[in-house]
């Protein structure tokens, strides 16, 4: 294991730990385990329940600042701020990458400096502040080291995408939101390749393949928005 001052890291946070092995287990990635054969978990769990977590800050955030935003423009805020490039911004800001322990692969196969694994750890670290220190410490550890990397966006609204305009599209002609399913996942953690499409009242409109599933996403919408202006 990494043998990084995780005293350091809490000042970076913000945090002082009751528990400190849950912000250790934040940095455990499934391939170390498979290689050293620990019997300890991962932080797939406080992955899955930060990404719940950030979610609810941020719609609550959003909701307070821009009271005369649509669900559309608050929906694609949102997704502007949690998407796998702004997660791994905030994530190399804070060093998280360098107490990440890896298998040797990941590690040779550039794991540290992977958008999607900062991304899955800034969810895992924030999943471990909430079960800690509670609701609030999580707002604010948000705000202290996303949401403060992004205020021209929050006051602006996000640069257009294709994922954002597919989305205003469909709320106007559908009243429904696009929903993407994974189709497919092929290789290994540092080297994987997602196959996505997106879907409107059920029909499929358009696939995207790409290393993150935002990509893969961005080319689905960009399909799906070529056959709407067709």
């Amino acid at each position: 294991m990494q043998k990084n001052d995780f005293n350091e890291l809490e000042k970076n946070l913000g945090v002082k730990f009751e528990n400190p092995e849950l912000l250790k287990q934040a940095f455990i990635h499934r391939s170390y385990l498979n290689e050293v054969k620990i019997n300890l978990p991962s932080n797939e769990r406080l992955e899955f329940l930060g990404d719940s977590v950030l979610s609810l800050i941020i719609s609550n955030y959003l909701y307070d600042i821009r009271p005369t935003d649509s669900e559309g423009q608050l929906t694609n805020l949102r997704a502007y701020l949690v998407k796998t490039k702004s997660l791994s911004q905030a994530a190399k800001k804070l060093n998280l990458g360098s107490y990440l322990n890896l298998s040797k692969g990941e590690e040779q196969g550039g794991g540290r400096n992977n958008p999607q694994l900062l991304a899955n750890t800034f969810e895992a670290v924030l999943g471990a502040i909430f079960l800690d220190q509670g609701f609030e410490k999580a707002q604010q550890f948000v705000k202290k080291t996303l949401l403060s990397l992004f205020e021209e966006e929050l006051k602006m609204g996000p640069p257009k995408d294709a994922k954002s305009n597919l989305q205003e599209i469909t709320q106007e002609k559908f009243k429904q939101s696009p929903h993407y399913k994974i189709l497919k996942t092929e290789g290994p953690d540092h080297a994987k390749k997602f196959q996505v499409a997106v879907f409107i009242l059920g029909k499929e409109l358009g696939k995207g393949e790409g290393p993150s599933k935002q990509i893969a996403e961005e080319q689905a919408a960009t399909q799906a928005l070529e056959k709407l202006t067709e």
